[in-house]
């Protein structure tokens, strides 16, 4: 009877429907984290002072309950088990879509979310290979642009002034600009369409509503893409505050 209940639990832990919901929570997880993650972002507005002791702040919360970035390092583990979650439902379910396209269910689906489908899993592919490239960038700094003294900068009274240079000497290349264009703009689409996508997976979604969440969606990922591309184009344009 336990080996039943067990296999159960397993059959029902694999399903399509479990696995869409294990997308959909996962993909909330990273809304917030963009969310978190822009705000910091428009610090660059008050200068060095404003981002560096926001960046200070993120690294030294909770100290001495925490060890030096300790809140980021709880924030990475749990961004990558989550991104780990995405992923395997992401490729159980697209190699289920992929072997069930003969039927007529899936024709009609393809017929009308072939656009969307596809978009989806390209968009995933390339933000996939932006958070690599963005992690070695700005997070263990193997891969630098510009000034190689901004990522070693020094402190003053204790807060590093690395975090505001990295950003102004990268952000002062167009080229690097675009790329972070490209990945952002990745993101944003794959946000628009995992709002509604997670709404339908979890019932959630009507026939008569679809169309203006569809809508809200496309604006919830236009107004991250403004906030997020907002400083790179201000340092680009600008140069900042030296």
């Amino acid at each position: 009877m336990v080996k039943k209940n067990i296999s159960q639990k397993r059959r029902s832990w694999n399903t399509t429907v479990f696995l869409k919901q294990a997308m959909a929570v996962s993909g909330l997880f990273f809304v917030v984290f963009i969310l978190f993650h822009s705000y910091g972002n428009l610090k660059i507005f008050g200068g060095p002072e404003a981002y560096n002791e926001y960046a200070h702040h993120l690294r030294t919360m909770f100290m001495p309950i925490l060890p030096y970035e300790g809140l980021l390092w709880i924030l990475r583990v749990g961004l990558i088990v989550f991104l780990a979650v995405h992923l395997y439902a992401a490729a159980v379910t697209w190699k289920r879509s992929k072997r069930a396209r003969g039927s007529r269910y899936m024709m009609k689906r393809n017929a009308a979310d072939a656009y969307a489908a596809r978009t989806m899993r390209w968009g995933g592919v390339i933000l996939l290979i932006f958070i690599i490239f963005h992690l070695l960038h700005f997070t263990t700094k193997t891969i630098q642009v510009g000034d190689p003294n901004a990522y070693a900068a020094g402190e003053i009274d204790g807060v590093s002034q690395a975090p505001y240079l990295m950003m102004q000497t990268t952000f002062a290349h167009w080229y690097m600009v675009l790329v972070y264009a490209i990945g952002v703009a990745a993101l944003c689409m794959h946000i628009s369409h995992g709002i509604w996508s997670a709404l339908q997976s979890f019932g959630w979604l009507r026939k008569n509503t679809k169309a203006v969440v569809v809508i809200i969606s496309g604006l919830v990922g236009l107004l991250v893409f403004v906030v997020f591309m907002a400083p790179p184009t201000y340092l680009l344009f600008t140069g900042g505050v030296h």
